[in-house]
Order: structure tokens, then C-alpha cells, then sequence
């Protein structure tokens, strides 16, 4: 079974309250990030705009899909939201047990098959999981499945084309936005995987394509923006 390098990370963190070591990421574009693990364990006063503004509009049951060390989750428990927390990361679900996450499912969120939610959730880029631009179009018909009759997804995403210009790098065959990552922590390398920013261009063609209506709501300066999408009636 593959270290979750990810997870070990956010407990040594989540233990000490600091991180002897940092957490890497490699990138496909050639950079190698420190990960600044204390974002994870953000509370109310430090999300930004885009995510209060997300978060303002969750409605019924919730879904947080990828919900980390479960900071919204908290948030939206504290409001009397009925939420459930979606992570892949046992050591993740772990931690968010331990900080009082009632509702906890350890699942791949294309493996949930049970559920019907009035809000999908996706912050911090999560609708990343998709990996690629196929990957997204999939994302969006199993969501239909996990949707109830009013239901809505929540998500922020970014244009990441600036990168290729500020490291130039040849932009590659198959969608910019479709980013390989792996983390690396104590010296041990982690499982790589694909990772999918999109732009609202992009974006826009193809929720129209797979029957969703979509709402640009914010745009910061980061080249960051919060979409509302429900499916076409």
C-alpha cells in the first residue's frame, strides 16, 4: 500500500503543532513549493472572501468533498448545517474525528454512490480531483447522481496559463490546466497524481455541453473565481 506522505504530514502537524520537516510538492511545470500545512487547519477568521462567500451559500444537506482536516466542515457544523465530511486520507479523517467532525465517509468521491445532498462543496480547488478535462466532464454526470431535485455545486477553480509565461515552459499537447503533482515529506516521495485547474472559458463550454447551468459569483486577484452550477431543468 502507498505512504500517504499527504496524511502523515497533517498529523505530525496536527500533534506538535509544527512540522519539523517540510511537506514538498513537485510539479509538472518544473517547481518544487513548500506546502504551508497550517492552511488546512484554518478557522473562521483566516478563509478568504471566496470562501466565505461559498460558504454563505451552502444550503440543506452538505457535502464537502476533499474536506481535508475538515475546516469548513467545522464552520458549517457551528451554523447547524446537517454536513457530511468526504476524504480520501485516513490519517486526515483521523484528525478531523479527533476536532469533532460528526459525519466522516473515508471514500474516493467517484465511489459514493449513497446520498442525496443539496450542496456539493469543493474549496481549495477541489474540483481538482478530476485530474483532467475528461475527468471533469465525469465529475459533472456522477454529481447529477448525488444531487437532490434542487441541488447545487459550489467550487472554485483558477486559470493557471500565467505559469507557462513565468517559467517558460512549452505548453504541453493535452490541456494546460492539467498539472501532475507529488508530495514528498521526510524524504519519502508520494503517490504522483493529476491535479485540474480550469479556466472559466473552458469551464463555461463544457458545463453548457453536459446540461448545467453555471453563475460566476467572485473573482479575486489571483485569478481565482467561485462558481455556482446547477443542472439545466
Amino acid at each position: 500500500m502507498e505512504r500517504d506522505v499527504y496524511g502523515e504530514a497533517l498529523y505530525d502537524f496536527h500533534s506538535l503543532q509544527e512540522l519539523k520537516e517540510p511537506l514538498l510538492l513537485h510539479s509538472s511545470y518544473g517547481d518544487i513549493e513548500e506546502m504551508p500545512i497550517e492552511v488546512f487547519f484554518r478557522d473562521e477568521e483566516d478563509f478568504p472572501e471566496l470562501e466565505h462567500i461559498a460558504l454563505a451559500l451552502c444550503d440543506g444537506h452538505v457535502l464537502d468533498v476533499g474536506a481535508g482536516v475538515g475546516s469548513h466542515v467545522l464552520h458549517l457544523q457551528s451554523k447547524g448545517f446537517n454536513v457530511d465530511a468526504l476524504e480520501l486520507s485516513h490519517s486526515a479523517c483521523q484528525i478531523m474525528k479527533q476536532r469533532g467532525v460528526r459525519h466522516i465517509i473515508q471514500k474516493d468521491f467517484f465511489e459514493l454512490t449513497e446520498g442525496k445532498y443539496d450542496t456539493l462543496l469543493f474549496l481549495m480547488n477541489g474540483i481538482g480531483l478530476a485530474g483532467s478535462i475528461d475527468g471533469f466532464r465525469q465529475l459533472l454526470c456522477h454529481s447529477k447522481t448525488l444531487l437532490s431535485d434542487k441541488g447545487q455545486l459550489l467550487f472554485d477553480s483558477s486559470d493557471i496559463s500565467y505559469l507557462y509565461e513565468e517559467y517558460r515552459i512549452q505548453k504541453p499537447e493535452h490541456y494546460l490546466g492539467e498539472i501532475h503533482f507529488q508530495y514528498e515529506y521526510k524524504g519519502t516521495m508520494g503517490q504522483p497524481f493529476q491535479w485540474l485547474y480550469i479556466d472559466q472559458q473552458e469551464l463555461i463550454r463544457i458545463a453548457h455541453e453536459e446540461g448545467w447551468v453555471v453563475q460566476i459569483l467572485f473573482e479575486d486577484d489571483n485569478d481565482q473565481y467561485l462558481v455556482r452550477m446547477e443542472p439545466r431543468k
